[in-house]
């Protein structure tokens, strides 16, 4: 559907991708108040309240896997060092004899059999007896028997200041060639032979016993953790769906004052509409006549100075009324509510014209708009805006409504060739120059996208969109 509604001399209709020179200014953004706007959804709800939980039981649960290995490494290095500490006085240091601590072949072999008989077994699977100064004196690997190693600051600490110490091993150092397994559990300890030699005691843990009472632990854990989130939903779970549904009723309720209070703004617009045909404009067609006759008289009658001013007058009268229907239009236009927008946006255009503005217009059938009553009622505002402001402001030029579809948006255009403005005045309008700030106003209530291009010398490019069957 093309109209085109020209004053004087036609010209053509303004090429929206050539005015599109000055940069774009976002005045008003659909998601400043879509966020609001949308409904109460409860299964979006609960479908985050359920993620949360389940967030809530990761976290929880490896929060609680760490917990519970730590405690069982500590748990288990306790009693690694209470078994080094009973093994070694019961068993050890009965055993030790001098000709260990000075390398005798025959004092090694006892004391081996010894280890291997009573001490070796699925608790302790490495034990080793140490010199003061790193030599390996005895251990259940021959290969490390007679050799040296440095030893940690844990082994010299507990020679140094007789005490058991206990710790988790990587088995990353060189003493450990031999070992397997990634991870044991070393206690140190001294031992006395009967000449009152120290020696350093060394035994070897595996590290399952950690694990296997880390899972003890945390599957304690997680029970009394599931256990009470699961009491937790349950006793608030009717309160959740009481609150969902009054949030709910409340948002009906919302929309149905929305509604009302729409069709009583319409109601009143209808009203003041009607008063105004019917009371002043018709008084004024009124006056006109009078006056008209009045000069007719006063012209027959010899008194053309007075004939002059009672017509005058009548031309006057004539002047408001077309003001005043021209209003009229303006507060309810009765071709949006009857024959539909593009025929709205056509009597607009003609109201355009009565006020100095060539106007052509380009709008899409309303079958491919898919515009609601209240989106219909949006576009129409905006572009009886957009005129305002160019027969205000630009006037005599040439302005084009272009209206529609793009995607998922409907899209209207409203530009003039006119003296374009400075787009700073958005933030500060001056004095007669609101009517940017009605055109902001109109968009943000509505939740519609709406940008502004112009500057001085080049014309203005007002563009609204609206996704049809949304918030606008």
């Amino acid at each position: 559907m093309d109209h085109s509604t020209t004053p004087v001399a036609s010209t053509q209709p303004l090429s929206v991708e050539a005015a599109e020179a000055a940069p774009w200014v976002t005045v008003s953004r659909r998601r400043e108040t879509a966020a609001a706007q949308a409904p109460v959804n409860p299964r979006r709800v609960l479908i985050q309240v359920g993620a949360g939980l389940a967030v809530v039981l990761l976290v929880v649960g490896l929060l609680g896997s760490w917990a519970a290995q730590r405690l069982a490494e500590r748990e288990a290095v306790t009693d690694a060092a209470t078994i080094a500490d009973v093994l070694a006085e019961a068993v050890i240091t009965p055993s030790l004899t001098d000709g260990l601590a000075d390398g005798d072949p025959a004092a090694v072999a006892a004391m081996d059999a010894v280890v291997r008989e009573r001490v070796l077994g699925a608790r302790i699977t490495r034990v080793k007896l140490w010199s003061p100064t790193g030599q390996v004196l005895y251990a259940d690997e021959p290969q490390l028997v007679g050799r040296t190693f440095p030893l940690s600051d844990n082994q010299r600490l507990a020679i140094s200041q007789p005490q058991t110490k206990a710790e988790v091993s990587e088995l990353d150092s060189s003493e450990n060639e031999f070992e397997t397994g990634g991870r044991a559990l070393e206690v140190y300890r001294p031992v006395w032979t009967p000449s009152g030699r120290e020696l350093l005691f060394e035994t070897y843990s595996p590290y399952d016993s950690v694990r296997e009472r880390s899972g003890q632990l945390w599957r304690g854990f997680a029970g009394v953790t599931v256990s009470s989130l699961l009491m937790l939903v349950v006793l608030t779970a009717p309160i959740l769906w009481r609150l969902l549904r009054r949030l709910g009723e409340a948002q009906r309720q919302r929309e149905r004052l929305l509604e009302r209070t729409v069709e009583a703004s319409d109601a009143e617009r209808r009203r003041i509409a009607a008063t105004l045909h019917d009371g002043p404009v018709q008084e004024l067609v009124a006056s006109a006549f009078v006056a008209a006759g009045s000069a007719a008289k006063a012209e027959s009658s010899g008194q053309p100075r007075m004939a002059d001013d009672l017509r005058g007058l009548a031309a006057s009268v004539r002047g408001n009324i077309r003001t005043l229907r021209s209003l009229l239009v303006d507060i309810y236009p009765p071709s949006l509510a009857s024959s539909g927008l593009a025929t709205a946006l056509a009597d607009l255009a003609q109201t355009g014209a009565s006020r100095g503005l060539t106007v052509h217009l380009d709008v899409a059938d309303a079958d491919d708009l898919g515009l609601g009553q209240d989106e219909e009622r949006l576009v129409y505002r905006v572009a009886q805006e957009c005129l305002r402001n160019s027969a205000t402001h630009a006037a005599p030029c040439t302005a084009t409504i272009r209206l529609a579809r793009e995607d998922d948006r409907v899209v209207l255009d409203v530009l003039d060739d006119g003296p374009g403005f400075d787009t700073a005045r958005l933030d500060d309008p001056e004095g007669g120059h609101f009517g940017l700030r009605v055109l902001a106003d109109l968009a943000s209530d509505a939740g519609a996208d709406l940008q502004v291009a112009s500057r001085p010398g080049s014309g203005t490019h007002w563009r609204l969109a609206v996704e049809p069957g949304g918030t606008a």
